[in-house]
């Protein structure tokens, strides 16, 4: 089986690496996972022409939105969450035939739940690309009311400079949701006052390299708990396996 990723920078993926462990455990010799980046989503097509062969994809920054025109047909949380990071590919009538799937949904769901309280009743999303869309509808489905941050906020959204002390007091989880702090840019960090955080906050960030980001690192000094991506990462990526494997 033929597997792989999609992306713009994926130097510092974690997915190819955990799935050619999952093949060595599994003694899967003849399975094999790539990268690819795409300097543009229209490369996509391309990809599959000259790769034949690949039977399933995961999706990464900054393409699960622009992915879903290239698909066949979308399940029902992909389809309700907008964005997708899993494609399952099969041939119909001699052609082949892409599913997309959100896994994200699954990974996060199950790392956040061991870490709400009663008082989580409102969360901040740091961000507004596909990975905040599985957030949003995640915490929306546990009865967690949600306010976007953007750096250009639509009807609905605030901005970082919006963030005041009346709004950290009133949400106890902040989600980052986008990729400030990955490694290589370690010093990177979501433009937030941390100093109004304190210990009756919860922050996740999806960010899983490094292991401590900034954002985290700061929010643990001010007393909340704090929590890294890697969890989630890991759950999607078995879920997909499962899609890949179905």
């Amino acid at each position: 089986m033929q597997l792989g990723l999609i992306g713009n920078t994926l130097s510092h993926s974690f997915s190819k690496t955990y799935f050619e462990e999952k093949f060595k455990k599994l003694e899967l010799p003849s399975h094999s996972y790539s990268l690819f980046e795409l300097d543009d989503i229209s490369d996509f097509t391309e990809l599959l022409k000259k790769n034949p062969e690949i039977k399933g994809l995961n999706v990464t920054i900054p393409y699960k939105e622009a992915i879903i025109p290239f698909l066949d047909e979308l399940d029902e949380e992909a389809k309700e969450i907008g964005a997708v990071n899993t494609i399952k590919i099969s041939i119909k009538d001699g052609k082949q035939y892409l599913k997309g799937y959100n896994t994200d949904v699954f990974g996060f769901r199950n790392s956040i739940k061991p870490f709400l309280l009663n008082t989580h009743e409102r969360a901040l999303i740091l961000g507004t690309g596909g990975a905040s869309k599985a957030i949003d509808y995640v915490l929306k489905n546990l009865r967690i009311q949600t306010l976007f941050v953007s750096r250009n906020p639509i009807e609905g959204q605030i901005s970082y400079t919006d963030i005041n002390e009346y709004v950290m007091k009133y949400h106890k989880l902040i989600v980052n949701c986008t990729p400030l702090g990955t490694a290589p840019n370690v010093a990177e960090k979501p433009n937030i006052p941390y100093k109004l955080i304190n210990d009756s906050h919860t922050l996740m960030d999806l960010v899983y390299n490094p292991e401590k980001t900034e954002f985290m690192k700061l929010g643990k000094a001010e007393g909340a708990v704090v929590l890294n991506g890697l969890s989630m990462l890991q759950q999607q990526a078995d879920r997909a396996w499962e899609i890949f494997n179905a």
